[in-house]
C-alpha cells in the first residue's frame, strides 16, 4: 500500500462522523437544522449551528428537563450530541438531545456510505434519522 493511499484512508477513517452535517426529519424528509459534529477529549459531540424553521429562527429550549443546564438556553450553539464513544464502526454510550421536544435519548451515529445515521433510543423502541454532508 503507497504512503499516500494509507494516510488517506487512515484520516477518512477518524473523520467520518466529524464534520457539518444537515438534519433530516425521518418522517416528513425535512431539513430541519446544521449540526457539527466533533470530537473532545476522546468523546463525540454535537452543537447546532443553525436552524432551518422560518416560525421561530432563534429558539430557546424551553422543553428541556428543569435540571438540564441546557434549560431555557438559545438551542443554536446549544450541545445536543454529548460523550459518545467509538465502539467498533459505530459512536454510542452517549445521548442526544431533542430540543423542540426536550426529551433525552441514549444515541448511537455511524457511517452509511456518505450520510451519517443518528438513532436515538428510548427504552426498547429508537428513531432513526439520515443527516447528509453540508456543503
Amino acid at each position: 500500500m503507497t504512503p499516500l493511499l494509507f494516510i488517506t484512508i487512515f484520516v477518512h477513517a477518524q473523520t467520518g462522523v466529524m464534520g457539518k452535517w444537515t438534519t433530516i426529519h425521518d418522517e416528513t424528509g425535512e431539513v430541519m437544522a446544521e449540526v457539527e459534529v466533533f470530537e473532545r477529549n476522546g468523546s463525540v459531540y454535537g452543537r447546532i449551528l443553525k436552524i432551518s424553521s422560518l416560525k421561530n429562527p432563534d429558539p430557546v429550549c424551553n422543553e428541556c428537563p428543569e435540571d438540564d443546564a441546557r434549560f431555557g438556553k438559545k438551542v443554536i450553539g446549544m450541545e445536543i450530541i454529548k460523550d459518545l464513544k467509538k465502539s467498533g464502526n459505530y459512536y454510542g454510550e452517549g445521548s442526544i438531545l431533542d430540543p423542540k421536544g426536550g426529551r433525552i435519548y441514549r444515541c448511537k451515529i455511524w457511517m452509511d456510505g456518505k450520510n451519517l445515521i443518528v438513532r436515538g433510543y428510548w427504552g426498547p423502541f429508537y428513531r432513526t434519522q439520515t443527516w447528509i454532508k453540508s456543503s
